[in-house]
């Protein structure tokens, strides 16, 4: 193909692959922004578990940032114009909210264990105050870990070629030829795996805790509070299994890429790699769509945002009057 109009794909793969990121972004920045402004606004929303789901949906935001570079890519992967340091940026960006997305679902989980595997230490030891904190380092340590990719990726070109017309935003050839890249995809392997074998684990303990519990829980608000634990755990352990799902084949298509020894298996690791990207944002805006299916409270709060924006939006419409002149007749809202 010519350098200066060079699509990854044919037109019939990326006209309907961009129709649905462009989908995607939409609801995306939709949900997430509409799941911010809900925890934000409510009291009664600010809960400990509502804290983390707030900053997993500021992580997922940061990551669409990246779908129209992504996109540029898949239309016309060289020449890269955005310069060196937006290559750098939204990979790093990308990078580090996959890790602080994985920390938050993590610490989420842990959190829902002790208040319900022990419930009066929890009381004591989870509190706004140190869930914010825990936030903070969650987001410190996921930034630092991802640090790495402003060193592995820049913009590259081939040789004895035109250099402005071959620019490309991808791994360096130094990452490639000293094994750091090979060191930062285990790295991302492990970011994955550990925590989701964690979760297992602590899935299969708040189960059991529930289950042999479902008849000690006593109290004047018992069946109120034994609900409450089951809705918060079926609706993380759903967020966590929408989040495999989705980010499986991504770290499997990451390693298969960089692992390719023939050719013939190029094609089919390219198309993998972008069936595997759709995930990657359909992972990043799902989550808003799963709270409204499965939280009345969360569907209640998001029609009272709506409301109160389209109340705030109200327009005023006027007729003549024949004695006083303009009059005021209706408000539409």
């Amino acid at each position: 193909c010519k350098y200066d109009s060079c699509p990854l794909f044919p037109n019939s793969t990326l006209i309907p692959v961009t129709v649905v990121c462009i989908i995607l972004f939409i609801v995306g920045v939709t949900g997430n922004t509409m799941t911010v402004l809900i925890i934000r606004r409510y009291k009664d929303m600010k809960t400990t578990t509502n804290l983390y789901l707030s900053s997993m949906a500021v992580s997922d935001l940061l990551i669409f940032f990246g779908l129209p570079f992504d996109l540029y890519r898949l239309w016309k992967f060289r020449p890269w114009i955005f310069g060196e340091f937006l290559c750098k940026f939204f990979l790093y960006i990308s990078e580090g909210c996959t890790y602080a997305t994985i920390l938050h679902i993590t610490a989420l989980s842990i959190e829902r264990y002790l208040a319900i595997c022990f419930p009066l230490k929890a009381k004591v030891f989870i509190t706004r105050r140190k869930v914010k904190t825990v936030i903070i380092f969650l987001w410190t340590f996921a930034l630092v870990s991802a640090g790495p990719m402003f060193f592995l990726v820049g913009v590259e070109y081939e040789n004895n070629t035109n250099p402005d017309m071959t620019k490309e935003c991808k791994h360096t050839r130094y990452a490639v030829n000293s094994g750091l890249l090979n060191t930062m995809i285990w790295v991302s392997t492990i970011y994955f795996f550990f925590p989701m074998l964690c979760l297992t684990f602590l899935y299969g303990f708040i189960g059991r805790k529930l289950w042999k519990s479902r008849n000690d829980i006593r109290g004047p608000n018992a069946a109120n509070r034994a609900k409450h634990h089951k809705q918060t755990v079926r609706i993380l352990a759903v967020v966590v299994l929408a989040f495999a799902i989705c980010w499986l084949p991504f770290h499997i298509g990451r390693s298969l890429f960089n692992n390719i020894t023939e050719i013939s298996l190029a094609d089919f690791s390219q198309y993998f790699n972008i069936v595997s990207l759709m995930l990657f944002y359909l992972s990043a805006s799902i989550n808003p769509v799963l709270y409204n299916l499965m939280s009345k409270k969360y569907r209640a709060a998001a029609y009272k945002l709506l409301l109160s924006i389209r109340s705030s939006q109200g327009v005023f419409s006027v007729t003549r009057d024949d004695t006083a002149g303009y009059t005021e007749t209706s408000r539409s809202l």
